[in-house]
């Protein structure tokens, strides 16, 4: 055996200097979009003041629709629209309903005032 077919039996056969294959799987990851339809039903149910909170439902219900075709940035900007527009209606509908509220307790005390004074002004005829 010469010295070179002695090294071939030791080392074994000779590698290959071919690279391996690989595949590349691009696996998409599913983007969640919050198309904000519960906290939108809230607000048409709740806080409807100047019919803000229904336009956000509506709003809601087209981002999911987009969602399900799978238009993704589509289904973004309803809910970015659908978000601001309840944002929007949960600000006016809280400022709203305690002004109404200070209304109604202003108002009551007032009324009581007028009426207690054409209650003395009535005991004094």
């Amino acid at each position: 055996m010469h010295k070179e077919e002695h090294e071939v039996a030791v080392l074994g056969a000779p590698h290959s200097t071919i690279l391996p294959r690989s595949t590349m799987i691009n696996i998409q990851s599913e983007t969640s979009v919050p198309d904000h339809i519960v906290w939108s039903l809230f607000n048409t149910i709740f806080l409807n003041w100047c019919c803000l909170g229904f336009i956000a439902f509506a709003y809601s219900v087209k981002s999911r629709d987009r969602k399900m075709v799978g238009d993704v940035t589509g289904a973004q900007a309803y809910a970015s629209t659908a978000k601001c527009l309840n944002i929007t209606a949960l600000i006016v509908g809280i400022l709203m309903t305690i002004g109404f509220i200070l209304l109604l307790v202003f108002g009551s005390v007032a009324i009581y005032h007028v009426m207690l004074q054409i209650v003395q002004e009535k005991q004094r005829y």
